[in-house]
């Protein structure tokens, strides 16, 4: 079975304005565009009576769309930095939306998440770069304008084993608000 994880897409549109910040730093793995997404909950390997549950109490969240801002770039790792991303304003609606799933993954009886929930996007993975060439880098790339979007659905992705970083596969779609015409069919995920 692949890892789990559940995530909020990110448009193209955005994710286009974003690759504006790619190159220039050393020691730099760029995420392919069209894996961008801002994980939620992390779930890892589980089984398909799991995956099949995981499924069913995905489709009756009960969340409406809201919107998310991107307002900087950042690094995650001090310093030995392993990451940069562009983060993620915190907002009432996406914590309320990860808390919920939160309870619900303690439901399926998952362990709880053990680190804080700091929603971003990751843009690259780092190898042995300096803290110094990434304060130089984020000091070159700043996000001047907010990037904002609005989230309509709520995606269950899994991960194939890699570096990290992608591929990453859409295994299901999940409508926020009363309807929503895009929504993948259950039966997909369950194929799976």
């Amino acid at each position: 079975m692949p890892r789990l994880f559940t995530a909020l897409e990110i448009p193209a549109e955005v994710a286009s304005v974003l690759t504006l910040h790619r190159g220039g730093l050393a020691g730099a793995r760029w995420i392919d565009p069209a894996d961008y997404h801002i994980t939620l909950r992390f779930l890892g390997d589980v089984d398909r009576r799991t995956a099949n549950d995981l499924d069913e109490f995905l489709g009756d969240i009960r969340s409406y769309p809201f919107e998310v801002t991107l307002d900087a770039l950042g690094t995650f790792g001090g310093d030995k930095p392993r990451t940069v991303f562009a983060r993620v304003q915190p907002s009432p609606r996406l914590t309320e939306l990860q808390t919920d799933l939160e309870r619900l993954m303690r439901k399926l009886g998952l362990p709880a998440e053990s680190r804080k929930f700091v929603p971003h996007v990751t843009l690259a993975r780092l190898r042995d770069t300096s803290p110094l060439d990434v304060a130089h880098y984020l000091s070159l790339h700043p996000i001047v304008r907010p990037i904002s979007f609005t989230v309509r659905r709520l995606a269950l992705m899994s991960s194939r084993d890699s570096v990290g970083g992608g591929p990453y596969v859409l295994e299901a779609a999940y409508p926020l608000g009363p309807s929503y015409p895009n929504r993948l069919a259950r039966s997909e995920f369950q194929r799976r």
